[in-house]
């Protein structure tokens, strides 16, 4: 059955997949856009319904507790969606040069939503006569292909600074600011903030770099996503405030991630803390470390912190009470560190791309069973690759590392990967 680019937007999706191939690429664009423009129309015409509805509820709608309540027990919708779709209609009604331009198709839902908000909630010093001249401002954002949310964003803090007042505009606003950390269930930790512009343009600064997508050598895309990339380079910059910025002083030390853990525990064989004692294992006697802060910590996980840090040693009676304490001490001394990124040039693991700023140096033989802190026992790995050597399950111990008689650190596969298991020279033919 051939395909008529009418039919794709007024037909079914069921089975289009399979004949979209006829169209040519000039006619598959011209059917996208005609099915957003559909999708606009359609979207005005529930938003007009549903406030109809709202004015005149039956008993259906009046059982469901509200219109956008009974929209989302009858269609696919979250009730937090239809709860939005039956406000916008009811914010609509007293601006309707806003509904004529939604209901034309000239104006997304969510710029509709953004424009309603500002003109039910303008500036303190705003007259009442500007209105109409805002809403033709904002309309013409929010209007077009080109119109963005940052455009209609924009367009309102610029009329928030236009008609100022004595009161603080929102977005300036430092008595706002909220940030909320809260660990979960599984031990992950969330976090929701709410930020003035200023502090917000800083972060974003800050983050810039940290976020860009990296590609590979070859031109390779980065797979991760926008949300990842944010993720990752928010985990970077607060290591790098931690490692370098003066942050002042907690109970006469620099404040840092703290891990405290039994030497037995720390040491490779893990069955010497998992075997319960004459008395019966503890809480304290597990096989875990411990944050002050979050609480149990994984050994693997501990390890992999042990690999770069300041170490401090506190003797411990057979209570648990500390008997003495040392100064603590780099491991990785900042000239060493300097002296691997000039021969690692970043992750030395075979076919990655990170850069040295995004490493952390890694014993080849745990200094927890006497690996020396010594150029010949560290190299450079990634977060992920530095994570997959001490904790990937299946992973640990099938990759070996040596130093060979070049001085550089050479990579042996497991058999699964190589079944000849030859040596592969640490990635530095691609960094510069």
């Amino acid at each position: 059955m051939s395909v008529l680019l009418s039919d794709v937007v007024s037909g079914s999706a069921v089975g289009l997949r399979g004949r979209l191939w006829q169209l040519s690429a000039s006619e598959l664009r011209a059917a996208a856009i005609e099915a957003s423009a559909e999708i606009l129309r359609l979207e005005a015409v529930r938003v007009a319904v549903v406030d109809e509805l709202s004015l005149r509820p039956d008993d259906q709608v009046i059982a469901s507790r509200g219109v956008g309540s009974w929209l989302a027990a009858n269609t696919m919708l979250q009730i937090r969606d239809g709860k939005k779709i039956a406000a916008l209609g009811a914010a609509l009604r007293p601006f309707p040069a806003v509904a004529a331009r939604f209901d034309d198709g000239d104006c997304s839902f969510e710029h509709a939503v953004l424009i309603v908000a500002f003109c039910e909630s303008p500036p303190k010093g705003m007259p009442e006569e500007a209105l109409p001249k805002c809403i033709d401002l904002l309309l013409a954002a929010a209007s077009g292909v080109e119109a963005t949310t940052t455009k209609v964003r924009n367009v309102i803090a610029t009329l928030e600074r236009v008609f100022e007042s004595d009161e603080i505009p929102p977005a300036e606003d430092v008595d706002r600011n909220e940030l909320r950390i809260a660990s979960t269930l599984n031990g992950r930790v969330v976090v929701r903030g709410d930020f003035d512009a200023l502090t917000g343009e800083m972060l974003l600064s800050a983050l810039s770099n940290l976020t860009m997508p990296t590609p590979a050598p070859d031109g390779t895309p980065d797979s991760r996503s926008a949300a990842k990339r944010t993720a990752d380079g928010f985990t970077e910059l607060i290591r790098r405030y931690l490692d370098c910025a003066k942050t002042g002083t907690d109970g006469g030390q620099r404040p840092h991630v703290n891990v405290h853990i039994n030497a037995r525990d720390l040491a490779e064989h893990r069955d010497c803390a998992a075997t319960p004692t004459d008395g019966g294992a503890g809480v304290s006697d597990l096989d875990v470390g411990h944050m002050p802060w979050l609480g149990p910590l994984s050994v693997s996980q501990t390890r992999l912190l042990g690999c770069d840090c300041f170490l401090s040693t506190v003797l411990l009676d057979d209570h648990g009470a500390p008997l003495d304490a040392k100064p603590g001490k780099r491991l990785v001394t900042a000239e060493q560190r300097v002296a691997l990124i000039a021969r690692d040039k970043g992750c030395a693991f075979p076919g990655c791309t990170c850069v040295p700023a995004w490493t952390d140096a890694h014993h080849i033989r745990h200094w927890a069973n006497g690996g020396p802190t010594v150029m010949n026992n560290l190299v450079l790995l990634c977060r992920s690759h530095h994570r997959l050597m001490h904790r990937k399950s299946g992973f640990v111990g099938k990759w070996v590392i040596r130093i060979g008689v070049d001085n550089k650190p050479w990579f042996i596969p497991p058999p699964s990967i190589d079944p000849q298991q030859h040596p592969r020279p640490a990635n530095t033919t691609f960094k510069t």
